[in-house]
């Protein structure tokens, strides 16, 4: 265990069953009070295998406000994921029953959107790539200090909720999120998974020039910008979609910027 992580002087190793029994049955934090009473305990779900690692970050995270739900397989964490009471969910990628990867994928497709973070001792960059696609918000490697793994909840948890409309409209172009359909008027567009996921997010920011950057990290969840013209040619196929022969351009080019998505004058 000591050799997983690191932690960094801040909260003592403990170890096994009984201690992580204890540790994770903590349900309030045991911090600070009037914290505590200021604002509701940030919920965090951990699925994590390995009984003594989860202990010590579950008794990390209660010292400092958090609420601990744990589970120890991918089947009773994925049960846990859906009911979407948790503001976050950490999972080890290697897991009894299903895998990590299995996990978030799954909770993608159902379209549950709380963050994730994916703890691994896979580190190479395929394997953060590979865990990113797959749809969690941010990949840490084992061993960590659970003073990095703290910085990163509070990261994702910075966040700005998420806008929950199920049908976005700019000018004639409807996106229903539900049904994932897509049209222009009263033409339906035909559009690929990943087609899709980029026109909700340019809908989401209609009028906002979005660069390369982010859309690699918002619609690729790419934490680094690759050198390759991806984007450019998801955009072309997106782009000759929703502006039909004779329609006015919706989607524009920005020179040396990025792109923009804007309703017809």
């Amino acid at each position: 265990m000591s050799d997983s992580i690191d932690t960094g002087g801040t909260v003592p190793a403990t170890g096994g069953a009984g201690a992580a029994s204890r540790a994770l049955d903590t349900s309030i934090a045991r911090g600070n009070t009037d914290d505590a009473e200021r604002a509701p305990a940030a919920r965090v779900l951990l699925i994590e295998d390995d009984a003594e690692m989860a202990s010590e970050i579950s008794a990390a995270l209660a010292e400092r406000g958090y609420s601990v739900d744990w589970a120890m397989d991918g089947i009773t964490g994925l049960a846990k994921a859906r009911t979407r009471q948790a503001d976050i969910v950490i999972v080890d990628r290697m897991l009894p029953g299903i895998d990590g990867l299995t996990v978030i994928d799954t909770l993608r497709k159902e379209q549950v959107r709380t963050p994730v973070l994916i703890l691994s001792a896979l580190g190479a960059v395929d394997d953060r790539v590979h865990g990113l696609r797959t749809g969690s918000d941010d990949y840490l490697t084992k061993p960590f200090a659970l003073v990095e793994l703290i910085a990163r909840i509070e990261a994702l948890l910075r966040r700005p909720a998420e806008n929950h409309q199920t049908v976005l409209r700019v000018g004639p172009l409807e996106l229903d999120l539900l049904a994932r359909t897509a049209r222009r008027g009263e033409r339906e567009i035909d559009l690929l998974p990943r087609e899709f996921h980029l026109l909700e997010y340019m809908m989401r920011h209609a009028n906002q020039v979005l660069t390369r950057t982010m859309l690699f990290g918002e619609v690729w969840n790419y934490k680094f910008v690759p050198n390759s013209n991806l984007v450019d040619v998801h955009m072309g196929r997106l782009r000759r979609k929703v502006d039909g022969p004779g329609e006015t351009p919706m989607i524009y080019s920005v020179r040396g910027e990025g792109f923009i998505l804007r309703a017809p004058a």
